[in-house]
């Protein structure tokens, strides 16, 4: 669980400020990030898609630090098709706790999927 929130923030790293030389100046884009926790609290890992940063498997009753780019997608994958859970947005308060299974859901019922037996 830790290796997950290690490899994550190690993956988020600032890239290198633009060089200026005399002639040109260098316009600097900001990037927001947002740091909160993924949350499982039932009894059943929850796989996730995570393009570009990884595809985590939340482990039972876990908590899974990240620290995302707003507009960074998290997607989960019913009935062999991948649909989104959420996109990071401002909206996310910093070291929120969002609770997946209770997202997944929401999602599932806004999406018409059925519900999963088991």
């Amino acid at each position: 669980m830790h290796t997950l929130a290690l490899a994550l923030l190690l993956s988020f790293s600032q890239p290198a400020a633009p060089v200026e030389s005399p002639a040109v100046s260098a316009t600097s884009i900001t990037v927001e990030y947002i740091t909160f926790t993924l949350v499982n609290k039932t009894a059943r890992s929850i796989p996730l898609i995570i393009p570009t940063v990884m595809n985590p498997n939340l482990s039972p009753f876990s908590r899974s630090g990240v620290r995302l780019k707003v507009g960074q997608k998290i997607f989960f994958k019913e009935g062999g098709k991948r649909h989104l859970l959420l996109q990071v947005s401002a909206d996310i308060d910093q070291d929120a706790n969002l609770d997946v299974a209770k997202l997944l859901k929401q999602r599932r019922a806004e999406l018409g999927l059925r519900k999963k037996k088991g």
